[in-house]
């Protein structure tokens, strides 16, 4: 029997988890919010709540909307996804591994359970009390590392930096309302480009590159949230493909549900689980 894996997230970082879970033989479900807000949405399996299916590197979503629809994908041999921003599918479902892969930078929710082993990504968890196992999400070092009692490093603000550019890579709405993209993912821009609008402001490139992600046309956004991202390197197939930050964790990831089940490595995780 396949174990029953529950990540909460679906964007892009998720996506990876999720991604080498299901090609390493696990049966993958995963959540987000009734509108996410993924800006690298070509590589996000929450985009296929707005398009219905979606695919990343030969790996097949779907939208579902009740437990018993995930059911069904689960059997195509297809990972669900479901809107559920309560996790009301956790009781619905009896899970071997719950990921938190929300990566709000604090815990929303997510505790330890006496049957199944419970991961956190990055800050606001602590291994051995409100989760089992904590997975380093700060680029550097200790990226993918695998923490069993403490927390992952703080967030520092600061996007990580792609060939010296850091938080000019971003783009974030000037202000409240709705969005409106006038360049789409994958597009070259150069600097002062109008990548899109919120309720008719312009958000404009603040360096050359190519866009590398943009929240779903259409949404409503705040003032200050980050809503695109371009990437200086200009190589298109990173468009479409997992990163390397994304690959190091779904790595740490794996390698900790490994260890709890073959019981073997850490005593204290076997302890925890």
């Amino acid at each position: 029997m396949k174990k029953l894996v529950l990540i909460k997230g679906a964007g892009d970082l998720a996506t990876a988890v999720g991604h080498k879970l299901f090609r390493s033989g696990f049966q993958v479900v995963m959540t987000d919010i009734n509108v996410p807000t993924c800006i690298r949405r070509t590589v996000s399996f929450a985009n296929c709540i707005f398009e219905e299916e979606w695919e990343v590197e030969g790996v097949k979503a779907k939208r579902a909307l009740t437990h018993l629809a995930a059911l069904d994908i689960l059997e195509e041999g297809v990972i669900p996804v479901i809107p559920d921003p309560e996790g009301v599918i956790n009781e619905k479902l009896s899970f071997d591994v719950v990921i938190d892969a929300i990566l709000a930078k604090k815990n929303l929710g997510t505790y330890k359970m006496k049957e199944a082993l419970v991961i956190g990504l990055g800050p606001g968890f602590t291994a051995g009390e409100d989760v089992d196992v904590v997975i380093e999400t700060n680029r550097g070092h200790n990226l993918g590392r695998i923490i069993l009692k403490g927390r992952a490093e703080a967030d520092t603000g600061i996007p990580g930096n792609i060939v010296g550019f850091s938080r000019d890579r971003l783009l974030k709405s000037p202000v409240d309302g709705v969005i409106k993209n006038i360049k789409k993912i994958g597009d070259r821009v150069i600097k002062g480009d109008i990548v899109a609008t919120v309720n008719g402001c312009p958000v404009t490139a603040a360096i050359d590159g190519i866009l590398r992600g943009l929240i779903y046309e259409g949404i409503e956004v705040k003032a200050g949230l980050k809503i695109g991202d371009i990437d200086p390197r200009i190589e298109p197939s990173y468009i479409t493909t997992i990163s390397d930050k994304g690959r190091c964790i779904a790595g740490g990831v794996l390698e900790a549900i490994l260890m709890w089940e073959n019981e073997i490595g850490n005593e204290e995780l076997r302890m925890q689980s």
